[in-house]
């Protein structure tokens, strides 16, 4: 009886193992708009949240770097949990709503990112 309890921990190692292995690492940068230290803290703690084992947010740049599993989560989970917190970005924009409830200094130009996007149209 041990023998067979014994083989299948190993069979149920061996698939964990293999399928952890299978799951793609990948890396991506995108713009997400915010301004301040506070901000930083809470578009990376969204995409840690979204699965993201990596969240490197750069206010200078305004550039977020990911690195994810994808079998863990996807660039657009993460991409939604970072607009659900309020943050407008490349695949995304955040609600009114959920804008309107970040502390003023984080509350970033909206208007002028939105006219300068209707110039080029």
């Amino acid at each position: 009886m041990k023998t067979i309890q014994s083989m299948l921990l190993i069979v149920a190692i061996s698939l964990l193992s293999t399928q952890s292995f299978a799951q793609k690492k990948t890396t991506e940068t995108f713009n997400v708009s915010g301004n301040c230290g506070m901000c930083k803290k809470t578009i990376e703690k969204a995409a840690s949240d979204a699965g993201a084992d990596f969240a490197e947010w750069n206010k200078e740049t305004k550039q977020m770097t990911v690195k994810f599993r994808s079998g863990k989560t996807s660039l657009e989970t993460i991409q939604d949990k970072i607009a659900n917190a309020g943050y407008d970005n490349a695949g995304k924009k955040a609600s009114d709503a959920a804008y309107g409830k970040l502390p003023q200094c984080c509350q970033y130009d909206r208007k002028a990112k939105t006219a300068a996007a209707h110039k080029h149209e």
